[in-house]
């Protein structure tokens, strides 16, 4: 019996209790010899694996993972598309968490409030993305709740990405020195560029879960002979096409579901970069159990060239939320009619670049990101002066000169905002928000324009937590801020992250409740001038509202119509 039918069990058990449980896991962090190319390189390993293990989990499950840095350097963990509501503490990104110094340990609290899918974890400080330290997330939904298709006989993770031969340090120091890095040097599929292999049976329908956990390249997957059913993307159950191949961009989860309906012999799964003169591939194995013909020679493929950003195009619109399924609620996906909520406000995100003292920085709306001394969340719940400022970003690119800042952009609490992502260069886009779900209603060529409006999708549009931007195109999304907390919205370009792609929403209500947000955890590490700081008494409130509760109030207060 496998992990995913025994956990199938746990669910059905929980479901009989009738409350969310807590679930513990220990996590060790650290360096370890791996040969993702065949050669002996440095990586990061959780519990002695690489990647590390899948987090498997159930709707409304409590997490509690200790989590023991024994690096040579701090170390924090984000969770990429865990929505952590009302908590931005556990976010696990510098500007919300200390770092865990090389020999202790923190233990994340969250809780998966109201959420499915296929996610993933990675290091989020520094370059330890390209050590590894990844690994995947699944969210099962509640026995209770119906999903949209009969359930898989197995359940399987592909975690694929860019990689580099380069030590994570050797990395580090080329961007330090104002260069960018050259291009990769491989794609991996769960730490392999070949080898990895999936086992199926004749006959039977089998989940596959994949994030994109690279660095910087978009890619395609396609699996020969074999057709992909897309149901999943980030949380969402879709509208199920059903595609010869997929692109999966930076940062971006999505789950599909194959039938073993070929004759029994050895497949290739095949990923692939996009839009790039530079050509790689890899390949893993699906593999039949009753198959005795191996795969031969080379799967034959094609150079996804900038031709290609049409045919992506058309496939990223086709991608739609299924309305008649359930969320993680038995309550319909298109319920929240997200076209009929007024838009408070506009914001513009376009990325820029320059040179900072000699050396190469990248920014948004231009200001390039530095990190303060103090983790801003820490910042701005001990009032502690001259950190950061609200504002320090602007809405729109206006005429201020390209400048390195500690960019935090102004958010009320309920605002329903709309985000535009214009991007001029001639490369691939993709931009994440943590603690939210957005809605992605239009993309298109060229430049964005109020008229833009009139192409959106307000019926069926997807919720993501990362969307991409195609060269030379824009992106539009809407997202409901209901979230309060502090809230890193960052390029998924991890060497233009690290130079300064990215700034943080500070999404703000002077009601100080935990119907609001919770309250500064018990074991909060602090550094920088927190350091020695008292922790405030926790909110008086209460932790957990009846579900029905919290759906009723979202949509009084977001002005929703059934």
């Amino acid at each position: 019996m496998n992990m995913f039918h025994i956990l199938v069990i746990l669910c059905n058990i929980i479901s009989v209790s009738g409350e969310s449980p807590y679930r513990y896991f220990h996590w060790n962090v650290t360096y370890g010899d791996i040969f993702p190319l065949g050669v002996k390189q440095r990586g990061i390993l959780i519990n002695g694996q690489f990647p590390g293990p899948d987090l498997l989990c159930v709707t409304n499950d409590n997490l509690l993972i200790n989590v023991h840095n024994n690096l040579d350097d701090p170390f924090l963990l984000s969770w990429n598309g865990i929505q952590q509501r009302r908590n931005s503490y556990e976010d696990g990104v510098y500007g919300t968490t200390c770092p865990i110094p090389p020999g202790n340990n923190f233990t994340y609290k969250m809780q998966l409030k109201d959420q499915i899918g296929s996610f993933f974890y990675f290091p989020s400080l520094g370059l330890h993305k390209a050590a590894g330290g990844y690994g995947g997330i699944r969210v099962l939904s509640r026995p209770k709740i119906p999903v949209p298709y009969p359930s898989p006989d197995g359940d399987y993770t592909l975690l694929i990405g860019d990689w580099y031969r380069s030590d994570h340090k050797r990395l580090r120091s080329v961007l330090d020195h104002g260069r960018m890095l050259h291009y990769p040097d491989a794609i991996l599929i769960n730490g392999h560029r070949t080898g990895s292999s999936f086992t199926i049976e004749q006959g039977r329908t089998y989940r596959l879960r994949i994030s994109n956990v690279g660095l910087q390249n978009s890619l395609n997957l396609r699996i020969v002979g074999h057709k992909m059913k897309l149901v999943e993307v980030e949380g969402t159950h879709t509208v199920q096409n059903t595609y010869s191949s997929l692109d999966i961009h930076v940062g971006q989860s999505l789950s599909v579901l194959i039938t073993a309906d070929q004759p029994p012999r050895d497949y290739y799964i095949v990923v692939s970069n996009l839009f790039t003169e530079e050509f790689l591939a890899s390949t893993a194995i699906l593999h039949y159990n009753n198959s005795h013909k191996p795969v031969s020679g080379r799967p034959s493929s094609f150079h996804n060239n900038s031709r290609h950003v049409s045919w992506s195009l058309y496939q990223a619109r086709s991608i739609r939320t299924n309305l008649t399924a359930s969320g993680p609620r038995p309550n319909p996906q298109g319920s929240y009619h997200y076209g009929q909520i007024p838009v408070n406000r506009t914001i513009m995100i376009i990325n820029s670049a320059d040179q900072v003292n000699g050396k190469l920085r990248y920014g948004i709306n231009n200001v390039s990101f530095v990190p303060a001394d103090t983790p801003l969340k820490l910042a701005d719940i001990f009032n502690i002066p001259g950190v950061f400022r609200v504002g320090s970003i602007p809405d729109y690119q206006d005429d201020q000169p390209f400048h390195l800042g500690t960019s935090v952009m102004r958010a009320d609490f309920r605002e329903f905002v709309e985000i535009v992502f214009e991007n001029h260069d001639c490369v691939t886009q993709s931009y994440h928000l943590d603690g939210y779900s957005f809605f992605v209603v239009g993309l298109d060529t060229g430049t964005w324009s109020p008229a833009s409006r009139d192409k959106y999708n307000l019926a069926d549009a997807i919720p993501r937590c990362t969307t991409q931007v195609y060269p030379n195109s824009w992106t539009a999304i809407y997202v409901a801020l209901d979230n309060v907390g502090m809230w890193n919205l960052r390029s998924e370009i991890w060497a233009r992250r690290y130079l300064g792609q990215q700034f943080y929403l500070r999404v703000y209500t002077p009601v100080m409740s935990l119907r609001n947000e919770l309250s500064i955890p018990d074991n909060v590490l602090l550094c920088g001038r927190a350091v020695g700081r008292n922790i405030p008494p926790r909110s008086p409130g209460i932790l957990q509202r009846d579900e029905d509760e919290d759906e009723e109030q979202t949509s009084q207060d977001l002005k929703i119509h059934p």
